[in-house]
């Protein structure tokens, strides 16, 4: 089993990544910043440098680390800096965060790709994991509470 943490704005968009073969669960949370634990509040107020992401478990038997930075790509707009849709900030912003040199290389490799066939728009960045924190429970799989509450 691997891990993939990725910024693809709000981080309830976590449910783009169900169905996907290989994906085992994910898991909402905050990367990037200087605390070590950190709130939703804080976030919000931007000058935390958390971002929010989605922690992805996979099994990399069904589906590849550079397969999951592929999908990374499709399912966000990663040409609109600290943007996705209707959420605008600082955590927002479009990010991969490795752990190794080799995801390193693989997640460089895929931005390169990706930002030539978008003519250099691209503002993904790429970074090392730093200070990763499970957002708060009220947040995990926030759009399968809602739905299963107002149906």
């Amino acid at each position: 089993m691997r891990t993939f943490i990725g910024g693809i704005g709000c981080f309830w968009d976590e449910t783009k990544y169900e169905n996907v073969p290989g994906v085992i669960s994910t898991e909402c949370g905050y990367c990037g910043g200087d605390e070590p634990n950190i709130t939703y509040k804080a976030v919000c107020g931007g000058d935390t440098k958390h971002i929010e992401v989605v922690k992805v478990e996979f099994d990399e038997n069904i589906i590849s680390y550079e397969d999951m930075v592929r999908l990374f790509f499709k399912i966000h707009d990663p040409t609109t800096k600290n943007r996705q849709g209707v959420n605008v900030g600082f955590q927002y912003r479009s990010e991969i965060f490795y752990n190794t040199d080799e995801e390193k290389s693989i997640a460089e490799k895929v931005l390169n790709e990706v930002n030539k066939k978008m003519n250099g728009k691209v503002v993904t960045e790429v970074s090392k994991e730093k200070n990763y924190s499970k957002a708060e429970d009220y947040h995990q799989k926030y759009e399968q509470k809602k739905t299963l509450k107002y149906g």
